[in-house]
């Protein structure tokens, strides 16, 4: 669990520098095992070094008058060693989060993140996430703004990047 909650800290620092402090970035051992409980964790490792992880759970329970699709699948803890940035480690742990989500019976995901972090709510939105309102958790710093995705329509990034051609 140490090991899993530094990687969420070190994933998470350059938020918490910039002001946003998500959960992920101060949580100790014992909040890592309560948030895995809620889901399946999956970890990307190259030999014994942790170098990502995400949480996945479908359908996912949220509080009443979050702004969720019924019966949507969520993620949390979508999380990258800052040494592998850049390397498309953060896009094959979104891949897998859906398609877990899919492969437990939901047709579509919901997440939120810093409303503050317009680089995820951009990077999410490239991806086929839209703005479904708005949540405030106790345990952050900030507003988080909610976003869904529908899986069923969903064209894998590469089959639309071909389909696009190199010109796009």
């Amino acid at each position: 669990m140490e090991d899993l909650t530094h990687l969420l800290h070190r994933a998470y620092a350059d938020h918490a520098a910039a002001g946003r402090v998500f959960f992920a970035s101060y949580q100790t051992p014992r909040d890592t095992r309560h948030r895995l409980s809620k889901g399946e964790c999956w970890v990307a490792v190259n030999g014994n070094e942790l170098l990502g992880t995400v949480t996945v759970s479908a359908p996912h329970t949220t509080p009443a008058g979050y702004p969720a699709p019924a019966g949507a699948g969520s993620f949390w803890q979508l999380a990258v060693d800052p040494s592998q940035r850049g390397t498309g480690l953060g896009h094959r742990l979104l891949a897998l989060a859906e398609s877990r989500i899919t492969a437990l019976g939901s047709t579509r995901a919901v997440i939120d993140t810093s409303a503050r972090a317009t680089e995820l709510v951009d990077w999410y939105r490239r991806r086929g996430y839209t703005r479904t309102g708005t949540w405030r958790w106790d345990v952050t710093n900030y507003d988080s703004v909610v976003l869904a995705k529908d899986l069923r329509t969903a064209i894998p990034r590469d089959r639309a990047d071909r389909a696009r051609g190199p010109e796009s």
